[in-house]
């Protein structure tokens, strides 16, 4: 593996571009958009504030950033880098925006969520769509990018409209059958729109793009209920973490549970695999070297580091007990994720939080427990093949696939967080983020 330097970053704003051949970042009121495999500067922006969201246009040649506190949405062109726009929501606000799937729309909502304003960059027209809930995720869109659907309140009731994305026109519009509708998401084949409770009323409804109502899911009544969903790539299945530290698996054809998965503190089955962390401290006696050691080279040689052991099962895992009386408890599944291939779930319980557990689809059973030193910030699975990258915010990045797993230690002065990290889309290289700070892993072709 090769490590880029060191950039600075605020607010964790750093994206691959859509076809990977730029890499945007943010330091307070700058944009910077550098060659993602040179990262040589190609653009800088001056944005009028502080940015507080960055979007990439589908097809790489725009680029959003949005102040939420001025109520600002400025857009920047890379084919023509004299061309922007402004976009200014006045008095109403903003609390959101996004990009439509054309790269030609934006979607800005304003404060309150009194509304969502479309503006087109082409005919510079405006539409509105009316009463957005505001929840976790009330717009989701299609993959194939021809459909919105937009969670709606009206007169305490829960709605779902369904738009048309080349004209904004209705195409649905009904009711569901919620008490305080949570988010909404799509299946990637845009066939069937999953549509979930607030955690207080467990349940999870499908419905068709006609807005027919498919099936409904409740698996148990009165505790907490709903923490996570995740669609397969292939849209067989549907993941639904829970408060009660479980996933529950519903398949696509009668939209019944197949499977229960469960987070135990003790693993007891042998076949299942955990890998724990464990830290070494280097034996390296100062006085006898003929040098001063340079910072760089103190801080990689006198630095504890970390590798994976093999535990012999059962293990205990580190449970933390939650605070009954305070809302929104750490517990339960609160992070899913297939793997490219629908062969993996990835899983973390956030009652257990140094560990990720690692689900063979095809066999529906645990085979892999990670068991780290700090609690799980982010990972994310590899666009191209079963492989899975975890960061801890540590300067440590370790990675799983069905070979093995390895820690990887990010070289450098100072004190490097990795908070969150993605993959770039080719699989060969991945963006790191602290909040001060960012810079790209490149992995080997042989690694690849």
């Amino acid at each position: 593996m090769n490590f880029s330097e060191l950039f600075k970053l605020s607010g964790l704003l750093g994206r691959f571009s859509p076809d990977g051949k730029c890499l945007a970042s943010c330091m307070q009121h700058r944009l910077v958009v550098r060659d993602a495999s040179s990262l040589q500067i190609l653009q800088l922006y001056t944005c009028l504030d502080q940015i507080q969201y960055i979007e990439w246009s589908s097809d790489s040649l725009f680029i959003l950033c949005a102040m939420y506190k001025r109520g600002i949405v400025q857009v920047w062109s890379l084919e023509q880098p004299d061309w922007h726009c402004k976009i200014d929501e006045g008095s109403a606000g903003l609390v959101a925006s996004c990009w439509s799937p054309d790269g030609r729309h934006i979607l800005n909502t304003t404060e309150f969520h009194l509304r969502i304003t479309v503006w087109s960059l082409c005919t510079k027209s405006v539409s509105y769509i009316k009463y957005p809930k505001a929840c976790q995720q009330g717009v989701a869109f299609t993959k194939d990018g021809r459909y919105v659907a937009v969670a709606e309140r009206r007169d305490c009731k829960d709605f779902i409209s369904i738009f048309v994305c080349n004209n904004w026109q209705l195409l649905r519009h009904f009711n569901t059958e919620t008490q305080d509708l949570f988010g909404i998401e799509w299946a990637p084949n845009g066939c069937v729109l999953a549509a979930w409770d607030t955690c207080l009323e467990y349940k999870v409804l499908l419905y068709s793009l006609d807005g027919r109502l498919l099936s409904s899911y409740r698996a148990y009544e009165w505790p907490l209920g709903v923490k996570s969903i995740a669609w397969s790539p292939s849209s067989q299945f549907l993941a639904i973490g829970s408060f009660d530290e479980k996933v529950r698996i519903l398949n696509h054809v009668t939209w019944k549970k197949i499977t229960e998965l469960d987070h135990p503190a003790t693993i007891s089955n042998k076949k299942t695999i955990v890998y724990k962390e464990v830290e070494k401290s280097p034996t390296v006696d100062r006085e006898r070297l003929s040098f001063p050691p340079t910072r760089a080279l103190a801080s990689s040689l006198f630095s504890t580091q970390s590798k994976y052991d093999i535990s012999q099962v059962p293990v205990s895992l580190q449970y933390i007990k939650p605070v009954a009386d305070r809302a929104n408890p750490k517990v339960g599944v609160g992070m899913l994720a297939f793997s490219a291939d629908n062969c993996f779930l990835a899983t973390k319980n956030d009652n257990i939080p140094n560990a990720v557990w690692i689900w063979d689809i095809r066999k529906l059973k645990l085979s892999v427990v990670l068991e780290q030193l700090c609690s799980i910030q982010y990972f994310q699975w590899d666009p191209c093949q079963p492989r899975l990258a975890v960061c801890t915010g540590s300067s440590r990045v370790y990675l799983w696939s069905p070979a093995g797993c390895i820690v990887v230690q990010v070289p450098g002065e100072g004190d490097f967080q990795i908070m969150s990290l993605s993959w770039h889309s080719s699989g060969d290289s991945m963006l790191l983020l602290s909040k001060d700070h960012f810079c790209v892993c490149y992995l080997e072709r042989e690694e690849v």
